[in-house]
This record gives C-alpha cells, sequence and structure tokens, in this order.
C-alpha cells in the first residue's frame, strides 16, 4: 500500500463528503435558472446541515434502536460508495472491493436500513415511502448492474478500476453498447435520486413523494445525516457516470501528479453534468407512480440491448 494510494484514496472521500452538498446546490441553482425563478445560494445546503446538525432531535417514543441508527448506516455505505468509484486516480486501497457487485450492494443495503427506519415508527406516509422506495430499487438494480455489466465486457474485469483504466488509457474507440448503456444509466440516476419524473425532491405531497415520506419522522442531526447521505449519492452516481462514460482526466497508479489536473477535470464535469440533469429536469414532468414500473423497465431494456451490441458487434 503507497503512500501515493493512501493521499489519493483520503481525497477521494473527503471530496466527496465536502463537495456532494455543492453538487446538490448548483443543480438546485440551474434548476431555478432554467425555470426563469430566483435561484437559491450555491451554500444553501451546507447552511440546511449546519442547521440541522444545530438543532435537536426529536425521535417518536416507540422508535427502536434502527432508527437511531439508519441515518449514520446510510451515510457510511454513500460514503463508501463515493470513495471507490476512481474519480481522482486509480490508485486506490479500496481497490479491490471497488466491483461491481458490490457497488449496487452498498446502494442496495442504504435502500433496505432507511426503508426499514421508515415503517419503524408505524406513520402511514413512512410506509408508503418505503413500498415506494424498494419498488423502485427493486426495478432499479437490475438496470444499473447491467449498464455495469456493458462496461465490464470492454474490460474484461467487473472491477471499476479496471474498467476506468482500460477505458481511460487506451486509443479512443467507439463502443455502440456504451451508447445504450448511457441512456439507461441516465433514467436510473433520475429514479434512485429522487428526481423528476420518478419523483420531486421539493415536494411534500403525499400522492407523489417517495424520498421525502420516508424521512418525515427525523429531525436534528438524523435529518442531516440523511439529507447528506442524498447528496453524497447523487454525488457517488454522477462519479459512476463520469468514471464509466467520461473517465479521461482520472490520474494513473503512477502518476500521482497527474491528481493535480484530475481535480480540476472532475469538477468541470460535475458542473457540466449538473447541468444537464437540471435541464432534464426541466424539460420533464412528473410521472404517475404506476408509470414507473414501465420507466425503469425501458432502462433495463436499453442496459440489455447495449450488452447484446457490444456481444455481438464485438466492441
Amino acid at each position: 500500500m503507497s503512500l501515493s494510494g493512501l493521499i489519493s484514496q483520503a481525497l477521494e472521500i473527503v471530496i466527496a463528503i465536502g463537495a456532494a452538498p455543492l453538487l446538490t446546490g448548483w443543480v438546485n441553482q440551474c434548476r431555478a435558472w432554467l425555470q426563469n425563478r430566483a435561484a437559491p445560494s450555491l451554500l444553501q445546503p451546507y447552511r440546511v446541515l449546519h442547521k440541522l446538525f444545530n438543532k435537536e432531535s426529536v425521535v417518536a417514543d416507540n422508535a427502536s434502536r434502527l432508527f437511531r441508527a439508519a441515518p449514520y448506516i446510510v451515510f457510511g455505505c454513500m460514503t463508501l460508495a463515493s470513495g471507490i468509484v476512481p474519480t481522482l486516480s486509480t490508485d486506490l486501497p479500496l481497490a479491490p472491493a471497488a466491483d461491481a457487485i458490490a457497488l449496487v450492494g452498498l446502494f442496495a443495503l442504504a435502500r433496505v436500513f432507511i426503508s426499514l427506519a421508515a415503517m419503524d415508527v408505524g406513520t402511514a406516509f413512512g410506509s408508503m415511502g418505503a413500498r415506494r422506495e424498494m419498488l423502485v430499487g427493486f426495478l432499479a438494480e437490475p438496470a444499473l448492474l447491467a449498464v455495469l455489466f456493458s462496461a465490464s465486457l470492454i474490460s474484461g474485469s467487473t472491477s471499476l478500476v479496471t474498467i476506468v483504466e482500460t477505458l481511460a488509457h487506451r486509443e479512443f474507440m467507439i463502443y455502440p453498447g456504451l451508447a445504450f448503456a448511457g441512456v439507461a444509466f441516465t433514467l436510473v440516476l433520475l429514479a434512485e435520486n429522487a428526481r423528476v419524473p420518478v419523483d420531486n425532491p421539493t415536494t411534500h405531497l403525499e400522492l407523489t413523494m417517495i424520498h421525502e415520506a420516508m424521512v418525515l419522522e427525523y429531525s436534528g442531526r438524523h435529518l442531516a445525516l440523511i439529507e447528506w447521505a442524498a447528496s453524497l449519492k447523487l454525488f457517488a452516481y454522477s462519479c459512476i457516470g463520469i468514471a464509466l462514460f467520461f473517465p479521461w482526466g482520472v490520474a494513473e497508479a503512477h502518476a500521482p501528479l497527474a491528481m493535480l489536473l484530475a481535480a480540476p477535470a472532475l469538477a468541470l464535469k460535475l458542473a457540466v453534468g449538473g447541468f444537464l440533469l437540471a435541464a432534464l429536469e426541466t424539460v420533464s414532468a412528473k410521472m404517475r407512480i404506476f408509470r414507473v414500473p414501465e420507466y425503469l423497465a425501458t432502462a433495463f431494456l436499453l442496459a440489455v440491448i447495449g450488452l447484446l451490441v457490444h456481444l455481438l458487434l464485438g466492441k
């Protein structure tokens, strides 16, 4: 385990934790601009977190230890997921754990705990949101796995580090299968991060909300951790998209100084991706909840088509 590897791993985790709320603020700001509304401050998510951390946590009398532990578990899962995705360098001590299946497993573990915590208190909203969240996850995870497998066919490995090294450090080639996988990944990203058209992160209408319904009983530091984890999840998904489809600029394992250029490149990619995400939400309308299975089935079908195209064309 080299010193440069430890530094790059620590930098990835620190940048993820620190920059995740900034990415959320950037998306909210772009969305407001595109909708011709007064845009909130770029630092608004940090102010919200600061306010919540300084408030007292109110917990229901019948809440179990699971309800209290879930925010910490979810935050830890999202931090680990952000840390194993190679965004600055491929020299990562956590590289052996950076497997596509393990990554999806981390997202699934966080979903299970937040859903169980939502049902723990026994409120109608929490149970409704948990059921909807599990429905979305049940349909989105196979599509995400198919997207990751499309990239793994090119590198011959399900390791994210190997995928990035293969795609970033070889001659430029056009992979038709990745085009289908890219569209499928975009659909999954919107669904998994409670964005329009699957969910609306700014609404509290009982017939439409999914994520917000599960966290209504949380307050104080618990709610702060959950909101921070939601920002980390968006950051992690954005980094997965960058690693799979725009991996150029990631430093090689034996070039630690290249991280000086990798950090600005990552910031630029996230800024462009955040603007495109806001644009997609602006031109989309919130769909009815019973149309979500069709939406995610389309994502899975596109990902499978990407796999078949690669197998048929050999690239």
